[in-house]
């Protein structure tokens, strides 16, 4: 049996308010602005990476409507090196006025994790594992 042998996960994410959404990812969370597209102009998509996390954000349509329940029983989750850093990314949301889900907290399946909304609704989480 071949092995998949996959080294990260991309996603991309649809967004209300797309110039928004990439200041959040940038500021809030601290994602460095890879691309957006078209280059100049009033962008249709950005990708925003952190280490090799990518996350390419689109500018929704509006076709299935503005008020839908976005990423409904899904997760994202970005690994760091450190409890350190989970800390240190739950306090810049903080401080750039994010609410968290939860705060970062030792779980009993041995990693330190918090969660938190996007601009868009979408889940997400800072987990690294605990040593020990």
């Amino acid at each position: 049996m071949t092995v998949f042998n996959a080294t990260n996960l991309g996603c991309s994410l649809t967004c209300k308010d797309l110039e928004a959404s990439i200041r959040w990812y940038r500021d809030a969370l601290g994602f460095t602005v890879a691309a957006t597209i078209p280059p100049e102009g009033k962008p249709s998509a950005g990708v925003v990476v952190a280490g090799d996390c990518r996350i390419v954000l689109n500018q929704d349509d509006g076709k299935l409507g503005w008020d839908r329940k976005k990423g409904q029983g899904f997760y994202l989750q970005i690994n760091v090196a450190t409890p350190a850093d989970v800390d240190a990314a739950a306090a810049r949301l903080k401080a750039a006025g994010a609410a968290l889900l939860s705060e970062p907290e030792d779980r009993p399946w041995g990693a330190r994790v918090f969660q938190f909304l996007d601009p868009d609704g979408f889940k997400l989480g800072v987990s690294t594992p605990l040593k020990g």
